[in-house]
């Protein structure tokens, strides 16, 4: 039982199964929640569910948001779907009140075979915010079934060659993007989530333009909504959201 006067919420995460999780067996769970922020927003108690889901080993990137569909985004990675959803709940509980989400894993592409190691790993446990690259933005896609254009109509060759095209164009980013796929295809709307660390707004513009052109996102891309802002420590997100001091 919990101690006389614990919270409603603790007592309901003591209860959570943490001794069976629940995680890919391959890869990282990810979560993305985009959120509204009132004055009153509860800070320390935003601040202890970051810092105790950081000290179970999970990432969390913080960014205030531009624009009117949400002020703060919280990209967390991790293995276990019950830690996830225990953070989700513990920010609700501190006034941040999720208006959009996006559950995802993340994968090596099935176009990837032979891939180093090293860059495998890298796609699989991703460090993340890279240095030097506060520009975010996240949108979801998935490729096009119409009946004349659908992409799962294609022969595997066929779609290896023109997503190998696609990699061409991104990696002429490189040091100005970074961009983190994730799969969803069974687990949300959309079947990835594409997240983008830039150096400058600009470089984040048009690299999503640029990439537009190639024809497997020319004739296959569906887009969803896209969230953008700037990645920084908690505190100087919370100092651009709600006001006080921050930590530059």
């Amino acid at each position: 039982m919990p101690p006389k006067g614990t919270p409603a919420l603790f007592s309901t995460l003591a209860r959570v199964p943490t001794d069976s999780p629940l995680a890919p067996s391959t890869g990282w769970s990810v979560l993305h929640l985009f959120c509204r922020v009132d004055p009153d927003l509860d800070a320390y108690a935003l601040r202890r569910a970051v810092t105790s889901v950081r000290d179970d080993g999970y990432q969390v990137i913080p960014a205030a948001l531009l624009g009117h569909k949400a002020d703060l985004g919280l990209m967390v990675l991790g293995a276990d779907l019950w830690r996830l959803r225990q953070f989700q709940t513990a920010v609700t509980a501190a006034g941040a009140q999720p208006v959009a989400s996006y559950v995802s894993l993340t994968e090596v592409s099935e176009y990837a075979a032979g891939l180093p190691e090293e860059m495998r790993q890298a796609r699989l446990f991703p460090q993340l915010p890279p240095e030097g690259k506060s520009a975010f933005c996240f949108y979801p896609m998935s490729k096009r079934r119409t009946a004349e254009y659908n992409w799962y109509g294609l022969e595997f060759e066929a779609r290896k060659e023109l997503m190998t095209g696609h990699g061409k164009v991104g990696r002429t980013f490189a040091g100005r993007i970074l961009q983190v796929i994730t799969g969803s295809t069974g687990l949300d709307d959309f079947e990835w989530g594409v997240t983008l660390f830039g150096v400058h707004p600009d470089d984040l513009k048009e690299c999503v333009y640029q990439m537009r052109f190639d024809e497997g996102s020319a004739n296959y891309a569906e887009f969803g909504p896209f969230y953008t802002g700037m990645v920084g420590p908690l505190d100087d997100v919370l100092a651009a959201l709600i006001g006080g001091p921050s930590t530059t």
